[in-house]
């Protein structure tokens, strides 16, 4: 089986990429060619809110990447589409996050399928956007008309493709475990790295600083009186795309400057394993969600979670097991933060994490791929009859 991946990867950073390269990785283990074309232009720097969108890392090894699309070239669609349409894979394999990036993916897949051999599958994260912009539904609808089945990565997300399409094969697998940012390692080694002291407890908030992931909610709920005295710090790990200037006014505002550390900038691959295995708890405070990259690292690394009860995130956090699973509302997060050190919940809910996280293996993804295929042909065939 030949399949060409199509979205981010090296030497674009983050966890799309990382999980494209990854998904490429398992596929190879199992005896699939597989190749990727990522971008030459993934966004335009006018509208990338980051420093960079390139990692200063090496490029993964065993897998072929190359560089071949850009999405705000229609021309270059069209050459994409083509190139794909004449080498005929067995699966175009599409990653779709974004309604921004629908007109440049679902225009090579339908090039690509026409060769009559092709079957385009895309591996969605979200169907409707977190940040709502006018076009997103007719973007997301182009692009849905153009593929042949999906792979869902939570059950939130297969009602939302429902709506798009009903006619089409969806599988719902969750996403891997991230295994790719090295082994665990103790504790007070990952602190001692961070310069960090080893006799505080630690709330680890973790990624790219959007407002739809909550942070003012977690500055709030962390703000409460009845946390204070209780040797607990907050740590912000990630780089702003969104509100530093008010997050950071609302630290000072709590006068919690010396216990919320931030680190506001992109963490590289080496470094997120620090962050993890330093943590006590992981917090994922968000107003909107599918699903996350980021609880899938916490898995990894066997730290508990607290979520809100928002998208597929309660899907993956079993609550009162793995963590907890609140509203998003100050006052309920403190709560959860209270009762996890206040009734020593860590060592209970880290042997569920470690429990639980044999569920997420990468070859239930490549089951799930593998089983769209096959049920898309399958449609065909009846089709034919």
């Amino acid at each position: 089986m030949r399949i060409t991946i199509l979205g981010p990867a090296y030497p674009y950073r983050g966890g799309l990429a990382t999980f494209n390269e990854r998904l490429a990785s398992q596929f190879i283990s199992e005896c699939k060619e597989v190749d990727i074309r990522t971008f030459t232009v993934q966004y335009p720097e006018i509208l990338f809110p980051g420093k960079t969108q390139y990692t200063d890392t090496p490029a993964p090894e065993g897998i072929k990447i190359v560089r071949q699309l850009n999405s705000v070239n229609p021309i270059n669609w069209i050459r994409t589409g083509w190139k794909i349409r004449k080498e005929k894979p067995d699966i175009l394999l599409i990653r779709y996050w974004i309604p921004f990036l629908a007109p440049c993916l679902g225009t090579v897949a339908r090039i690509a399928r026409s060769n009559k051999y092709t079957v385009v599958i895309s591996v969605v994260d979200n169907v409707i956007p977190h940040e709502k912009r006018p076009g997103d539904e007719m973007f997301t609808r182009f692009f849905m008309q153009s593929i042949d089945g999906a792979v869902a990565l939570s059950d939130f997300v297969q009602k939302d493709l429902e709506d798009f399409r009903k006619d089409i094969p969806i599988s719902v697998t969750t996403h891997p475990l991230f295994d790719t940012y090295g082994k665990k390692i103790l504790r007070s080694e990952a602190l001692s790295a961070l310069k960090l002291d080893q006799n505080n407890f630690y709330l680890l908030f973790f990624g790219f600083i959007r407002d739809y992931k909550g942070l003012d909610i977690l500055i709030k709920a962390f703000s409460d009186n009845r946390l204070r005295g209780k040797k607990l710090k907050l740590i912000v790990a990630g780089e702003f795309y969104e509100n530093e200037v008010s997050l950071k006014a609302l630290v000072k505002e709590s006068g919690l400057e010396k216990d919320i550390i931030f680190y506001d900038r992109y963490i590289n691959d080496s470094e997120v394993r620090l962050f993890f295995c330093g943590a006590d708890l992981v917090v994922q405070p968000y107003k909107s969600a599918t699903q996350s990259g980021v609880t899938q690292i916490a898995f990894q690394f066997d730290k508990p979670m607290l979520v809100t009860d928002v998208g597929g995130l309660k899907e993956i956090v079993r609550h009162g097991k793995c963590g907890y699973v609140v509203e998003p509302d100050p006052i309920l997060v403190a709560d959860a933060i209270i009762d996890y050190f206040d009734n020593s919940r860590i060592l209970t809910f880290t042997e569920n994490v470690r429990k639980q996280k044999a569920e997420f293996s990468w070859n239930k993804m490549t089951d799930a791929v593998t089983e769209v295929f096959y049920r898309c042909l399958l449609k065909q065939l009846i089709k034919a009859l």
